[in-house]
């Protein structure tokens, strides 16, 4: 398939081009309610974060496995515990401080819930883009759980959440549990598969390593008729040649760079 191909008609698309990544890229503690308001006030309507399991299956945000690098669970937590998020009951992840890794400014800033990130977008009419990241073993749970708790969050809401993914079966658990919201595959490598893949998911875009497209690959998906967004675009050249190319969304740390626009 090449650019010349005939594009098919694009499913509705709600959503703003420019998209904070985690919630003010670097400007605040990713995946928090802060970076959110943080990200919201330099003029974002859109906002990526990454959504987990607690062992008790609560969804709620965070992008590693690991509490290491952005809580302060191994002095929190009893010597010897688990540093797996997906391990701990959210009564634990509640009381963990996700903020003073960045900056004292923020410290006590604690891990949101799914419901919390909800509340936030219906109060202040922003959107979200959620990215389910599974602690390992979990991978069709949390698609099922995280797309039947966005559902039910945003049910009186016409502005529904995007739900993402790198992982197949995360996607297949969202596509099960709540067939209605659109999704998107993530990808960091061009597998020789990608439009099957994503079109057997019922995706309605897929969201690529900006390296990743090519004035090619981009008309392929809108022949496929899917929907182009890219991560994480922190150059103003890269962008300008995203839009060009007549990509739909750039996720971006820099939201002190970008002002955004539709």
């Amino acid at each position: 398939m090449t650019s010349e191909h005939k594009v098919s008609e694009l499913p509705a698309w709600p959503y703003p081009r420019w998209i904070a990544h985690r919630g003010a890229g670097k400007l605040a503690p990713e995946n928090t309610l802060a970076a959110f308001y943080l990200g919201a006030s330099r003029g974002y309507r859109m906002f990526e974060c990454d959504v987990k399991l607690s062992s008790d299956g609560v969804p709620f945000l965070l992008h590693d496995s690991s509490l290491k690098r952005t809580t302060d669970a191994k002095t929190r937590l009893p010597p010897g515990s688990s540093l797996v998020a997906g391990e701990h009951p959210w009564s634990t992840l509640a009381q963990l401080d996700a903020g003073s890794w960045l900056s004292p400014g923020f410290a006590a800033e604690p891990l949101p819930t799914l419901a919390a990130v909800a509340a936030f977008c219906l109060v202040e009419n922003r959107l979200a883009n959620l990215e389910i990241k599974p602690t390992p073993g979990t991978e069709r749970l949390t698609g099922e759980v995280v797309a039947h708790d966005a559902q039910r969050l945003w049910r009186e809401s016409a502005a529904k959440p995007l739900l993402t993914s790198f992982d197949i079966a995360a996607l297949e658990g969202a596509q099960a549990a709540a067939p209605s919201l659109p999704r998107g595959l993530l990808l960091d490598t061009m597998r020789p598969d990608w439009l099957d893949v994503a079109g057997a998911l019922g995706c309605q875009a897929v969201v690529c390593n900006y390296r990743l497209w090519s004035a090619d690959t981009v008309a392929q998906a809108k022949a496929a008729g899917l929907r182009t967004l890219s991560y994480t675009v922190n150059d103003g050249e890269v962008a300008q040649r995203l839009i060009e190319w007549g990509t739909d969304g750039v996720i971006t740390d820099r939201v002190d760079l970008f002002t955004p626009t539709p």
